[in-house]
Formats: structure tokens, C-alpha cells, sequence
């Protein structure tokens, strides 16, 4: 995947001091279109930060723009029973899948970056780690990326689905329905599917497409983490029972359905309790 050119990364030093705000690029990186270019202003975004050369304000409300997410004219957005399943024993079956998780990985750069912009009065310990998530999303985005092209494809030659961020739009209005419902229903469910898809992936002796579903599956540890940090956080402040707010959340929502089989080593790693994973039938 070539780079982009760099007049389509924004430069800080070019910035105003009011414009150096981490939400408001944040909300920047969202509305970019251009897939690649959004990989690489996420991962400019956390360097600055790291740097010290942004500033938080997690009390002013930033009205929301009517375009975002930003996202390319392909791929076409159709219900997930209308995208097309293609035989893992083909090539262009294996690329498909490939597409298909570049595809969750770009919605959840997204995802992370609505997390950062949208909500207010949280911890700044809370932006950074949505930040961290963005950045490492755009990695995993990258990595698949670069090797569906390798297979003779590019982002955006299949058709995909938009449940991810339906999910986000339902629940923007309440950091405690994101944190609930999209790191701990929809990114949990990653855990839970990574393992059977590395080893088809395997089986096909595409060992490249396998390592980079290891390097996703670590770190998707970590995300759910958060999502289960920020949710227990969030119960803890307006003292909520964890377990039951959670199943009203998911009722309220209409939360996808958990379906077996369940990776629960990876979800105990990810910080859900013994207790959690039993209320949710999950063992």
C-alpha cells in the first residue's frame, strides 16, 4: 500500500495553538474519507500526542457534522446477508475474507475516533486510551491492507456491511451504551471468531495473513480491556450493578446475539469476570 502523499497528512507545526486540540483533530481523522490517508493521520495524531504537541479539552461539546464517518466510495455498504460468500479454497475467496477484516478494522478506527471526539467530562486517562485503540486499528487496517494487494485486490473490490457503526450511531448518545455495547458485544465477538479464522487462513498456507490475525488478536485483547475498564468505571460512577446494566443495555439496544463458540481465555484476559461470562451464558 503505497503512502500517501504528504500534503494529505495534516502537519502540527502548521496548526494554531487553539487547533492543536486532540478531540477536534480527532473528529479531523473521522471525517477524512480516503482510507489509507485516515491510517496515516490517526498514526500522526498519536505521535503528536505522545509528543506533547496537542492539548485535551474534555468539557466543551462538539456539535456533530453530518459527515461521518468519512469512508471511500467503494466498498458498497449492503445488509450483511446481501455480501456475497466465496469458497476459502479459491483465491478470490481468501482475498474476500482478507477484505472483510480490513473492512472491521477501518470501521473500528472509526469507532475509536467517535469515542474520543464525542464524549465529554471523562477522564483524560479515557481519550489516550481510545487513542491508542485508533492508532493500533490503523495498524491492523495497514497490515491487511498492504496484503490483499499483495493478492492482486485493493480495499473497496468487494462489497461489505455497516453493523459496526450502526451500533455506534444507536448508542452516541450515552458513553455508558458505547462502552457496553460496541468494545464489549461487537469487538468481543473478534475474540471469539479470530482463532477458527486464523486457522482456515493456515490451513491455506497463506502464513502471512495468519501472523497478522495473531498481531489483531493481541491487541484486540487490550481494546476490549478498555471497553470492560471505561464500562466498569462508568457503573462504579453512577452505581450501576455491572450485570444487570449490562443486559439492560443489550435489551435496550437490541444488541447482536452472542453466538457460540466463545474464546473465554481471551475474554477473561480482556478483564471480563467469571461472573460476567456466566450471566452471559458464555462458557
Amino acid at each position: 500500500m503505497n503512502s500517501p502523499t504528504p500534503e494529505h497528512i495534516f502537519d502540527i507545526e502548521l496548526l494554531s495553538i487553539k487547533e492543536r486540540e486532540l478531540r477536534q483533530l480527532a473528529l479531523m481523522c473521522l471525517k477524512e474519507s480516503d482510507a489509507k490517508v485516515k491510517a496515516h493521520k490517526v498514526t500522526a495524531l498519536r505521535t503528536a500526542w505522545l509528543e506533547g504537541q496537542l492539548s485535551l479539552d474534555n468539557v466543551q461539546a462538539i456539535d456533530a457534522p453530518a459527515s461521518i464517518p468519512g469512508r471511500p466510495q467503494k466498498p458498497e455498504l449492503v445488509p450483511p446477508l446481501d455480501v456475497k460468500r466465496r469458497a476459502m479454497n479459491t483465491h478470490e475467496g481468501r482475498a474476500s475474507l482478507i477484505h472483510a477484516l480490513a473492512h472491521i478494522e477501518f470501521n473500528a478506527i472509526n469507532l475509536a475516533l467517535d469515542a474520543v471526539w464525542r464524549f465529554t467530562d471523562m477522564p483524560e486517562a479515557y481519550y489516550v486510551d481510545w487513542l491508542q485503540v485508533a492508532q493500533e486499528e490503523a495498524y491492523h487496517f495497514s497490515l491487511l491492507a498492504n496484503h490483499l494487494e499483495t493478492m492482486g485486490f485493493h480495499y473497496g473490490d468487494f462489497s461489505a456491511h455497516n453493523s459496526l457503526w450502526e451500533l455506534a450511531e444507536k448508542t452516541q448518545s450515552d458513553v455508558l451504551a458505547r462502552m457496553a455495547l460496541v468494545p464489549r458485544t461487537m469487538e468481543a465477538r473478534g475474540l471469539d471468531a479470530t482463532p477458527a479464522l486464523r486457522a482456515k487462513l493456515a490451513q491455506a498456507k497463506d502464513f502471512a495473513a495468519a501472523e497478522i490475525l495473531d498481531i489483531i488478536l493481541r491487541d484486540e485483547i487490550g481494546h476490549v480491556a478498555i471497553g470492560n475498564r471505561w464500562f466498569g468505571f462508568l457503573c462504579q460512577m453512577r452505581q450501576l450493578d455491572p450485570i444487570v446494566c449490562f443486559a439492560k443495555l443489550a435489551e435496550q439496544y437490541r444488541a447482536p446475539q452472542l453466538r457460540a463458540p466463545f474464546n473465554v481465555s481471551a475474554r477473561l484476559a480482556a478483564g471480563f469476570t467469571a461472573e460476567e461470562l456466566h450471566a452471559m451464558k458464555i462458557n
